[in-house]
């Protein structure tokens, strides 16, 4: 038979709760315990963890799987394969895989390579005065066969040119307006509301005049094309002989980087072309790269402003973080470190 301290020490034990404190104490230490006797112990055995498959990761890639090794049995695999298969068709039998052929080059164009580009990186912004530039070089050659219809000349304010310099800019040419009080139609010079001219009235002028290939207007080209301006710039340049066993018909052009291989545009990008304003070296390189730089602006004008909002968000996230830890950590750590602790009422011997 019990007695009362005996059952009251009893009665104690079983309904008294553990802290919040002990409570996460243990749950760390049943966390941890597998990888470390405490969190240093742990973060020690991932970072040696991530260092030795690193290692390794590396030592198989360049060591182990490599194209050299990996050819020989590649080879034997596709030649089994292709023999399976046609043996099968003499017998009538049709295998469920069929043959995989390879990307080629001549039919989907040579993938450009990766220019080190400034407005990649997540700080930097458009080089204004390549942009600048590059609308020279569109402007006195690129814009011969080619138009801008998306482009106008307001756009170019405050980015490559002033106001001023902009109205002069569309005050050269002359554009169709009205009809007037008399019900005519007539010529006025140019707005900064315009367009930039079109060098051809419709389609059909342009492809008589370039022997049936259709100038694609540029206003989103680096959008609409893969690789984006590490495609204009290598296309821009990569104009070179055909290989042996190419045959290039007559007012084509031969260019790895264009789908097919054969381009009707033939290369206009030379050193010396266009006497830049500023007296920047105007070799051909530099003139595909101011160009290339101009065309990626005009698909993306919001480029600049984009990546400045982004930061600033960046900016007010990382403010609003500390605030919420700061407030996760002082005004509530009364109730993350509580006791909640059972005291049993007084009772009566019987």
């Amino acid at each position: 038979m019990f007695t009362r301290a005996a059952y009251t020490t009893a009665t104690r034990a079983a309904f008294r709760a553990p802290t919040f404190a002990q409570a996460r104490n243990a749950s760390t230490q049943a966390a941890n315990g597998a990888f470390g006797a405490d969190r240093k112990a742990a973060a020690a055995w991932f970072a040696k963890a991530a260092a030795g498959s690193a290692i390794l990761g590396y030592g198989i890639s360049n060591y182990v799987v490599t194209d050299d090794r990996l050819a020989p049995v590649t080879k034997a695999v596709a030649e089994s394969m292709t023999a399976l298969q046609k043996k099968a068709a003499e017998y009538g039998i049709e295998m469920p895989f069929t043959v995989a052929h390879a990307f080629s080059t001549a039919d989907h164009g040579l993938h450009p390579p990766h220019y080190p580009w400034d407005h990649f990186k997540p700080w930097k912004t458009y080089d204004h005065a390549s942009i600048r530039r590059g609308f020279q070089v569109y402007k006195e050659v690129c814009s011969a066969c080619h138009s801008m219809e998306y482009i106008h000349y307001r756009n170019l304010v405050g980015v490559s040119h002033t106001e001023s310099e902009a109205k002069e800019l569309a005050a050269e040419y002359e554009y169709e307006d009205g009809p007037n009080d008399k019900g005519e139609m007539f010529m006025r010079p140019g707005k900064l509301t315009d367009p930039m001219p079109s060098p051809y009235p419709n389609e059909e002028a342009a492809r008589a005049a370039n022997g049936g290939a259709y100038p694609p207007d540029l206003s989103c080209i680096a959008r609409a094309r893969h690789g984006e301006e590490d495609y204009i710039f290598a296309l821009l340049l990569g104009y070179c002989d055909p290989p042996a066993g190419v045959n290039v018909r007559e007012g084509l052009h031969y260019n790895p980087y264009f789908p097919g291989g054969a381009i009707a545009m033939a290369r206009a990008i030379y050193d010396e072309v266009v006497e830049y304003e500023d007296g920047t070296p105007n070799n051909a390189s530099q003139l595909a790269k101011d160009v290339s730089t101009f065309l990626s602006w005009a698909s993306y004008p919001e480029h600049d402003e984009r990546k400045k909002m982004g930061l600033k968000t960046l900016a007010i996230s990382a403010m609003l973080l500390g605030l919420s830890v700061w407030w996760k950590r002082f005004k509530w750590s009364y109730i993350k470190t509580r006791k909640i602790v059972y005291k049993p009422g007084k009772f009566d011997e019987v």
